[in-house]
């Protein structure tokens, strides 16, 4: 299908604006860069039950965390959600619309977690991180107003890979439980070699980018082979979560994501992949400017209820 109308013209305004790409930019200074891009682009944020920052203790200090909870009396189901940027940009602020939305949709308590980035923090930083976020939420549930026994994973992009790499390591150190992955045009191998990777270089997410991303996150193609870098390379998906996972038709990242959800298919977990026809990468966070971004955190809050039994 074409390039969606609204998709086309975010583009275009884009590759007319003036200033380096972010594949050119110091890591601080593409944060700096993504964050007024985040801003442009979310829309107006939806209020919530009530927000809460605080500080957990992480394997290497503390993990800042920002907890949402829905209006109402719990206890809630929870989401642990992660934020996309590569590994090494985004924050809780760059995705705090993206969390509200999903707290109220699913109705549930969501902890965000703002984990280390690379390459300051190279791999495993992230995974570790995201998993003892994970691991703490679960075991305080009932202070966070939860149900200790719903508890969901979920991230967009490098996020996706980090929900999918939690799945997994949740899975194989026997805890927590997990009833649901949500991962959105997750990266799922490092070796960037599918039909997506090679034909959709320029569509907001560059070739470019991928690389630089991947190459500030991993120490060498050792690192990209490990499945906790890599999850599509596990060596059994069995087991792990029913899931939810969402691509992009012009996205790069597209053929990985559906490559895995058929894997996880493979391996007898229950799985949904929607592919958003004439969207881009990010379209989830867009949803000041592209509607299937609604669309698509419409459908991520309709799968977490239905995992949650609610």
């Amino acid at each position: 299908m074409p390039l969606d109308p609204q998709a086309d013209a975010l583009i275009k305004q884009m590759a007319a604006a003036p200033g380096p790409k972010l594949e050119d930019l110091s890591p601080q200074d593409a944060r700096k860069l993504a964050s007024m891009t985040f801003k442009m682009l979310e829309g107006a944020p939806q209020e919530v039950g009530k927000i809460e920052n605080r500080s957990i203790p992480g394997p290497a200090g503390d993990i800042p965390v920002r907890i949402y909870t829905p209006s109402g009396n719990g206890p809630f189901p929870l989401l642990v959600f992660y934020h996309g940027g590569g590994w090494v940009i985004g924050d809780l602020d760059t995705h705090d619309n993206a969390c509200r939305a999903l707290t109220n949709g699913a109705r549930c308590v969501t902890v965000a977690v703002d984990y280390r980035l690379a390459p300051e923090h190279k791999f495993p930083a992230a995974v570790d991180d995201c998993y003892a976020a994970t691991a703490w939420a679960v075991e305080h549930a009932s202070e966070l107003g939860a149900d200790p026994s719903k508890v969901a994973v979920g991230g967009d992009s490098a996020g996706g890979n980090l929900a999918a790499v939690v799945a997994l390591a949740a899975r194989d150190r026997g805890k927590p439980k997990l009833a649901f992955q949500l991962l959105i045009y997750p990266a799922t191998d490092g070796a960037l070699d599918t039909y997506s990777h090679k034909t959709f270089k320029d569509y907001f997410l560059t070739d470019g980018a991928v690389r630089y991303f991947w190459g500030h996150y991993v120490r060498g193609e050792a690192d990209k082979r490990d499945p906790l870098a890599s999850p599509a390379l596990a060596k059994s998906l069995r087991g792990l979560p029913p899931a939810l996972i969402i691509t992009a038709e012009f996205d790069p990242l597209r053929d990985e994501g559906e490559a895995y959800g058929e894997k996880l298919r493979a391996a007898g977990v229950p799985v949904t992949t929607t592919r958003y026809n004439g969207m881009i990468h990010g379209f989830f966070t867009m949803t000041g400017v592209l509607d299937q971004g609604k669309k698509a955190i419409e459908e991520a809050s309709s799968a977490l209820r239905k995992a949650f039994g609610r």
